[in-house]
């Protein structure tokens, strides 16, 4: 089962999931609400589309920008959409 750990917490845990370029995405229900701050940064993959980012806030310690979702891919990401990827220090483990 994947998880996702930052900073002492399990912030994703799921069965569902999709692996995308070696990332595992977690559905949107699968993640805790209360780490997530959306921000304002965005980038763009020419086949998945724009991505959203938000920052994890754990135990008083925040990791700007450590998650992404793409909320309306194109195409050929229509799989993972809404689905959460994470980055910068975030432990992802099966």
């Amino acid at each position: 089962m994947p998880k996702a750990e930052w900073n002492g917490a399990v912030i994703a845990e799921t069965d569902t999931y999709e692996t995308v370029e070696g990332n595992i995405y977690f559905p949107p229900s699968s993640i805790k609400k209360e780490f997530f701050t959306k921000t304002t940064h965005t980038t763009n993959c020419p086949w998945k589309g724009n991505a959203s980012y938000y920052s994890l806030v754990v135990n008083g310690e925040t990791n700007e920008n450590a998650a992404w979702v793409y909320e309306a891919p194109l195409e050929k990401a229509s799989n993972i959409k809404d689905h959460f990827a994470f980055w910068k220090g975030v432990s992802v483990t099966k």
